[in-house]
């Protein structure tokens, strides 16, 4: 009887080690853990590792331009031809090194807002020529040195999923370009997203350069500097025609130049670039409508080359390397009134220039990253493996003790 009375001592043993394994008393404790780490350092502010990040960035951006240079500006304008266009570049400058300016923390509504400045340094050593340079072109402004908001964002303070998503952009939640929900404000700025982050979660982002909200999907793993991120890629429906994808529907916004709606590949910003007549797309007008680029010479799309991407850190939300491009076109129409335009008989798409704005965290902040985040995240990971595995071992001898009484009272 008193082995009997063991044996079911040790079988609830076993049973609370089985609960214990795989009832999930031992296996969440990392996970917990983890997340709590996270919470406490991915809230923006002051003290936390995202906000030192975000006031200014470590990572060196710079934007590289080319400039397609025309080679045949009289015989377009005489005989309508095909425009022969080369490309020049690149022309590089650093950006983004400034700090945020006008930081301003509301604990109501668990926000900050701020100006963010974009000043450029122009870089001879990464550059093919100097800014003396002369080309022919389509006279196109391109501003570099003005302040960018200001912008409203969620600190994440009170909910975590909501963590650096604009609340407002100049005040408003909407751009008063677009119409229907293509004029919202969503997502992030792109250089960070709310933490753990899924391969199946769409990326959304604000790009205010190009008045828009746009999105990126998984693409690949990708190992950083010893630091595994998740590639997030902008899609070719992205700049699909309505056909295409129905909810690009209220981002064609004209109907001649468009062929009502269902060319593909270029986007029109007149209304945000005062009227004029500005239109922006992947480089080389790359996933763009063949008759687009079909009156221009000299273009070669590379998915490789001219795609935009963001490699992010899965846990922490951070973007650790980017690559944005796009392309600035302008749309040129027969002109009796124009003399340069008169004898013109189609319409052009034609390319002026084309950027590529990359960002890759340095050595130094990889390995700081690795430290101060994903060592400690490898540190609780080990943590949990090792509660497991304990589970594991009790388990087992709990087994072993309870076959051998079960065996001594059979005997």
């Amino acid at each position: 009887m008193g082995c009997d009375r063991n044996c079911g001592l040790i079988a609830g043993a076993v049973t609370g080690a089985l609960m214990a394994v795989f009832g999930g008393i031992l296996m969440p404790v990392g996970d917990i853990l983890i997340e709590k780490t996270v919470k406490k350092e991915a809230v923006l502010e002051e003290g936390t590792i995202a906000f030192k990040s975000w006031v200014k960035t470590g990572t060196e951006v710079y934007r590289q331009v080319w400039i397609f240079d025309v080679q045949n500006p009289e015989e377009v304008a005489v005989n309508s031809s095909k425009i022969k266009v080369k490309q020049r570049g690149p022309y590089t400058y650093r950006v983004r090194y400034l700090a945020k300016e006008n930081i301003t923390h509301d604990s109501e509504t668990h926000t900050v807002s701020f100006l963010q400045p974009n000043g450029a340094i122009f870089e001879p050593s990464l550059s093919v020529g100097t800014e003396n340079d002369t080309f022919t072109v389509l006279n196109l402004a391109v501003a570099y040195n003005t302040a960018d908001g200001v912008y409203k964002v969620f600190n994440g303070k009170d909910d975590i999923s909501k963590v650096a998503i604009i609340d407002t952009y100049k005040g408003k939640k909407h751009l008063s370009y677009w119409p229907s929900y293509c004029d919202m404000i969503n997502g992030t700025d792109g250089a960070s997203f709310p933490p753990f982050i899924e391969k199946t979660r769409v990326l959304q982002f604000f790009s205010s350069d190009i008045c828009r909200s746009f999105y990126a999907v998984f693409g690949a793993e990708i190992n950083l500097k010893g630091i595994p991120v998740y590639r997030f890629i902008l899609p070719s429906l992205a700049f699909a025609s309505p056909l295409q994808n129905p909810d690009n529907h209220c981002f064609c916004t004209e109907k001649i130049i468009s062929k009502n709606c269902t060319l593909y590949g270029v986007l029109d910003i007149g209304k945000c670039k005062d009227g004029k007549p500005v239109y922006i797309s992947l480089p080389h007008f790359l996933h763009a409508s063949p008759e687009i680029a079909e009156p221009v010479e000299g273009l070669s799309p590379n998915e490789e080359e001219h795609s935009t991407y963001l490699d992010v850190e899965p846990i922490t939300g951070f973007t650790l390397q980017f690559a944005k491009r796009l392309q600035i076109n302008v749309l040129v129409k027969p002109g009796k009134s124009i003399g340069a335009l008169k004898g013109l008989k189609q319409n052009y798409m034609v390319p002026v220039l084309w950027l590529n704005e990359t960002g890759t965290i340095g050595d130094e902040k990889a390995e700081l990253f690795r430290n101060q985040v994903t060592g400690k995240i490898e540190l609780l990971g080990l943590v949990e493996m090792i509660l497991i595995s304990v589970g594991a071992v009790m388990f087992t001898a709990f087994m072993i003790s309870y076959c051998a009484c079960r065996l001594k009272s059979v005997e």
